[in-house]
């Protein structure tokens, strides 16, 4: 996407992705992680000061260099180390079973291979490891589905290749999770075909 993409797209998501309507989300998703995590999409850092004290060291996935940036004060707070280990979610840099959970937060809808990319982090979790994801994705109501597909093509342009409907759960059970805990529900404060959310906990199956 040329100068859009790797400069302007990584500062409107930062500022629009760091409201604080995302916090609560972002503590939930957060709590219950331990150990070496891998967080595929690590953006800007914004879940840096959501990591639970269990939290020992965070192999952060993120391609673009100014997302990287933008993170740095975040960085330089976070009491564990933070360490950009990869740039591409759909090959991860790691061996088999490195990590004790892996996180991704608003990362699945845009992933070209979102399928490789799930393949990939069970693959380098632990056996008991733990996936947590908040992700926007396909809306319950079929009314809402429609209005989805229409928009589609336009936010995929506008934000990156950004996907409105993209079935979430199903795509993590169908490439090896099993889902332990699951809500789906519309984040109040955006419109439905936008704010359909996806919330869990799974396990490699």
């Amino acid at each position: 996407m040329g100068a859009y993409g790797d400069q302007l797209l990584p500062r409107m998501i930062d500022i629009g992705c760091k409201a604080g309507r995302t916090h609560a989300e972002r503590r939930r998703v957060c709590e219950g992680l331990a150990g070496e995590v891998v967080e595929i999409g690590f953006g800007s850092g914004l879940n840096v000061p959501f990591y639970p004290a269990a939290v020992t060291r965070v192999g952060a996935v993120e391609p673009a260099d100014t997302a990287w940036q933008l993170a740095r004060t975040r960085l330089r707070d976070a009491p564990i180390p933070v360490e950009r280990a990869g740039l591409d979610g759909q090959a991860l840099p790691f061996p088999d079973a490195r990590f004790d959970a892996a996180l991704s937060t608003w990362t699945l809808c845009t992933i070209p291979d979102v399928e490789a990319a799930l393949r990939e982090l069970r693959r380098v979790l632990k056996p008991g490891g733990t996936l947590h994801f908040v992700e926007h994705g396909l809306a319950p109501d079929e009314g809402v589905r429609r209005w989805q597909h229409r928009l589609e093509p336009l936010q995929k342009r506008v934000f990156g290749g950004c996907h409105l409907t993209r079935p979430i759960a199903d795509l993590v059970r169908a490439n090896g999770f099993a889902i332990a805990e699951l809500d789906v529900y519309y984040e109040p404060t955006s419109p439905k075909v936008v704010g359909a959310t996806t919330l869990g906990v799974a396990r490699p199956a």
